[in-house]
């Protein structure tokens, strides 16, 4: 009986110290992928940023501009940004601005984004906060330092 619960207890011990690896791995890759994400939109090689994106993505665009709201799918997505570049004629970057986090299939990270309207301008911090399945991000929410002011910038 004693070998028996011994066996178990070595069983569990392997299966648990195998299961937070795997976790840890996981959760690293998370975070590379994040961080080549955001190398790929510094390096504005769209065709590289699409291919994180799961094909059903949900982005969730925050505040009361004309941009807020839930985005279903990639296409809606660059069609986003597209008139986020045109507004700004191209000034609009956002980039990494501290360490990509992760928790389990959850990834964060602080960024910096900056653009200018024509006498108006933007310059703040926020987070992104990126859901990943399956090597895909399907699923985004931002959050902005100073929501009134993006508000504010971007219009209805």
């Amino acid at each position: 009986m004693n070998t028996l619960k011994n066996i178990m207890m070595a069983l569990l011990i392997t299966f648990s110290a195998n299961a937070t690896a795997a976790h840890h791995g996981h959760e690293n890759d998370n975070i590379k992928m994040i961080e080549a994400y955001f190398s790929s939109l510094a390096a504005g090689d769209m065709e590289t940023f699409a291919g994180f994106f799961a094909e059903n993505v949900v982005w969730h665009q925050p505040g009361k501009n004309k941009y807020s709201g839930a985005k279903n799918g990639f296409r809606v997505i660059g069609q986003m940004i597209g008139g986020m570049m045109q507004d700004t004629q191209g000034t609009f970057v956002v980039k990494q601005n501290g360490d990509v986090m992760a928790n389990g299939n959850l990834v964060s990270v602080e960024v910096a984004f900056s653009g200018k309207k024509g006498n108006t301008s933007i310059d703040m911090t926020g987070h992104d906060l990126f859901k990943i399945k399956d090597g895909k991000i399907v699923e985004v929410w931002l959050f902005s330092e100073d929501q009134k002011a993006e508000d504010a910038f971007w219009g209805k």
